[in-house]
């Protein structure tokens, strides 16, 4: 049976979760690229987010009548939102991260520090994603940031799934497949030189 997470999501939720576990998400998300990210940082939150589930993605949504529709929804690249993402979490305690790409080791401290997890939701999975989101609930600072950078507050019925990639136990999968490469990478050419 499939692990799914209600939100708001909390740390002990979180810290039960382990690199390589696969889940999906029922409750709200939100989303916040990296104007999103300094917005919030120097303004605070548009609404409250602690629990929720930052999702690294521009949407693609149109407006019919006075609602917003989703129409895809991948996630972008996350490596973009490093130089934020500790703080952003220390400060407002997002649970669980969803992007592609991973993120670096300021980013794995922080997960630690405050009991988060870095998931990977596959790229180019757009519509699979908007498939999970059952309405918008809302957008912030649409007219400063424009579509993509904006904050959209997203309802969400089993979005995943999400694979763990970076946990709050200080395992990287994008680290360890980093090192696994370049040590095969010093074989290959130890083989071709030799």
């Amino acid at each position: 049976m499939d692990k799914v997470l209600n939100t708001p999501i909390s740390e002990n939720d979180v810290r039960q979760l382990h690199a390589g576990d696969v889940f999906y998400v029922t409750g709200q998300i939100f989303t916040a690229r990296d104007e999103a990210h300094q917005m919030m940082l120097e303004h605070g939150e548009p609404f409250p987010v602690e629990g929720l589930p930052l999702f690294h993605c521009g949407p693609v949504v149109r407006k019919s009548g006075d609602q917003w529709e989703l129409l895809a929804g991948g996630p972008t690249t996350s490596v973009r939102m490093e130089q934020f993402e500790a703080d952003f979490l220390k400060r407002f305690r997002s649970r669980v991260i969803i992007g592609k790409g991973g993120m670096g080791e300021k980013t794995l401290a922080a997960l630690s520090e405050v009991g988060a997890v870095y998931t990977h939701f596959t790229g180019g999975a757009g519509a699979l994603a908007a498939q999970a989101v059952t309405k918008v609930e809302g957008v912030h600072w649409l007219e400063e940031l424009g579509i993509p950078e904006a904050v959209w507050v997203l309802q969400v019925e089993r979005f995943g799934p999400l694979v763990v990639t970076m946990d709050a136990h200080g395992r990287s999968l994008h680290a360890e497949l980093a090192a696994e490469v370049a040590e095969n990478m010093k074989r290959i050419k130890a083989q071709i030189v030799g």
